[in-house]
């Protein structure tokens, strides 16, 4: 599944970001997270430790989109961030490019180009895909989360390793 660069590199940004900070020492590491921003073609000056804090708590209110099965509960997460997180859409034409949607100002900081960036993303995601794209890993002792871009839309796992422990689980269990 393809989606336009709102919805996919954003979401792949929200998707890392919220990884980022559930890792043990993920939400402080500010070398990392400007790693994940520039990845994501978020380029900015160096980043504060309050700026890196701000990007945290967004993580988590990005997270419980991510594997939500109620799919007007989904939509009102997505409202409550694009309320938060998103200023006026408006056309840009900047760099000599030809006219396109912009989610937040044009030399934004990076705090807020993330925000409505992502909130923007997971929108698409949810509008184009109906939000069933947006996966938690079904691993019980797995936190990841993950954008499902495959062709069937049915991704249960964040990775093969996961898919391939609960597999190996399942089948001791039918053993024992």
């Amino acid at each position: 599944m393809h989606f336009n660069h709102y919805g996919g590199s954003a979401a792949q940004l929200a998707t890392a970001l919220i990884n980022l900070c559930r890792e043990p020492g993920g939400r402080q590491d500010l070398v990392r997270l400007r790693a994940v921003l520039h990845e994501h073609g978020i380029v900015s000056g160096p980043l504060s430790a309050e700026q890196g804090a701000e990007l945290a708590e967004w993580a988590d209110q990005l997270r419980p989109v991510y594997g939500e099965t109620d799919q007007e509960r989904q939509i009102h997460i997505v409202n409550v961030l694009l309320e938060r997180g998103a200023s006026r859409p408006f056309v840009s034409r900047h760099g000599g490019r030809a006219p396109h949607l912009h989610y937040f100002p044009e030399d934004p900081d990076a705090v807020t180009r993330v925000r409505a960036q992502t909130a923007a993303g997971l929108a698409h995601v949810v509008c184009e895909a109906g939000g069933g794209r947006l996966g938690r890993c079904d691993r019980d002792d797995c936190e990841t989360v993950f954008l499902d871009t495959s062709r069937n839309g049915r991704r249960r796992f964040c990775s093969l390793r996961c898919a391939n422990r609960v597999r190996v689980a399942d089948h001791r269990a039918r053993g024992a």
